[in-house]
C-alpha cells in the first residue's frame, strides 16, 4: 500500500488526510475509491488505515482523514458533533472527486462505529455516492443511549444535558467531560481500547457534553430512506454489547432496497486486527458489495457537486 499525505478544508478547518493507493497502480484509467470513516474517538491512523490495508489489495484507492478537532486537524478540541462530522465526510467526497486518478462515479463510503451513522447522513446530502457501508453503528441515539444506562444513570445524563444547554446559552461554552462519561464501554470493548487505541496520538481527549445532545438528536432511521436506490451494506457484530445488534436491524428495516445486512462473527472490535480471519472475511464481503454497486453505477455521469 502506498500512502500520500494530504489535506482538505471542511467549512474553513484544514483536515489532515491520507490517500492510500494499491501497490500496483498503473495506467491513466481512474479507479474506484472508498472514503473510510472512523467512529467516536477514532482516527485515520487506526481503523481507516486498517481497512485501507486490505481494500487497496482489491484495487481501491482509499481516503482516510481525521475529523475536525481530532489529532492535528484544525477545529475546536473536544467539540464532537455528529452533524459536523457528517459535513466533514461530505467535504471529503468533494475532495476525492477532484482527484484525477479517481473515478468520481465510483465513490463509496465506509463508516465504523459512530461513523456508520455519519456516512448515511453524508450520502443523503451528497446524492452522488455510489454505495454506503455502515458497520457496527448505532442509528437512533436516544434509544441506544438509554439502552446502555441504568435508570438512575439515564436520569442524571438527561439532567447533565439540560444544565449544559443552559451553560452554553448563558456562558457560551459546553462543559468538558471525561471521554466516556456518557459513552460507557462494555468490558470487552474497553479491554480492546486500552490495549490497541489508547496509545494512538490524540486519543482520549475530553469531550464536551454537547456531544451527548448530538447523540440524543440522532435518528438515522428517519434519513436512510432518502438514499433512494443507493446500495446500503449494514454489517454488525452478533455479540456487540456496546452497540446492540438491534441497531442494525432497525436501520435495515427503515432502509429501502437495495440493502444487505451482514452478521459479523464477533463483538464490537475484538476482531479488528488486519490479519484476523473475521476482519479479512468482512473486507471480502465489502469488496463484493462495492464491486457490484460500482458496476451498476458506472453508466452514470457525476460531476463535482457534493
Amino acid at each position: 500500500m502506498i500512502e500520500k499525505q494530504t489535506t482538505f478544508f471542511s467549512e474553513g478547518s484544514r483536515l489532515q488526510a491520507t490517500l492510500y493507493y494499491p501497490d500496483n497502480v498503473s495506467g491513466p484509467e481512474p479507479r474506484p475509491a472508498l472514503i473510510i470513516n472512523s467512529g467516536y474517538q477514532g482516527f485515520n491512523e487506526f481503523y481507516p488505515k486498517m481497512f485501507a490495508e486490505l481494500m487497496t489489495q482489491h484495487g481501491y484507492i482509499c481516503l482516510g482523514f481525521d475529523y475536525r478537532g481530532m489529532a492535528d486537524s484544525e477545529g475546536p478540541k473536544g467539540r464532537v458533533l455528529i452533524e459536523e462530522q457528517a459535513v466533514d465526510i461530505r467535504n471529503a467526497i468533494t475532495f476525492l472527486q477532484t482527484q484525477q486518478d479517481v473515478d468520481d462515479a465510483q465513490i463509496g463510503l465506509i463508516g465504523w462505529g459512530m461513523g456508520a451513522a455519519n456516512v448515511v447522513l453524508a450520502a443523503e446530502k451528497a446524492q452522488n455516492v455510489a454505495a454506503v457501508a455502515s458497520l457496527n453503528g448505532f442509528y437512533k441515539g436516544e434509544r441506544w443511549l438509554e439502552s446502555i444506562h441504568s435508570e438512575a444513570e439515564w436520569t442524571k445524563l438527561l439532567q447533565d444535558v439540560r444544565e449544559d444547554r443552559i451553560q452554553r446559552v448563558l456562558e457560551g461554552e459546553s462543559r468538558l467531560a471525561d471521554t466516556f462519561e456518557h459513552y460507557p464501554l462494555d468490558p470487552a470493548t474497553d479491554d480492546y481500547v486500552q490495549k490497541e487505541l489508547a496509545q494512538v496520538y490524540g486519543f482520549g481527549h475530553p469531550t464536551r457534553i454537547q456531544f451527548t445532545e448530538s447523540i440524543l438528536d440522532l435518528n438515522v432511521e428517519k434519513h436512510v430512506a432518502n438514499l433512494g436506490g443507493t446500495p446500503l451494506f449494514i454489517g454488525h457484530g452478533t455479540n456487540n454489547a456496546l452497540h446492540p445488534y438491534a441497531e442494525a436491524e432497525g436501520l435495515y428495516e427503515a432502509a429501502v432496497m437495495p440493502k444487505t445486512i451482514y452478521s459479523i462473527d464477533g463483538r464490537h472490535n475484538d476482531f479488528m486486527y488486519v490479519d484476523h480471519p473475521v476482519f479479512i472475511e468482512l473486507c471480502e464481503r465489502l469488496n463484493e458489495f462495492f464491486a457490484q454497486a460500482f458496476v451498476q453505477s458506472s453508466g452514470s455521469v457525476r460531476g463535482v457537486s457534493a
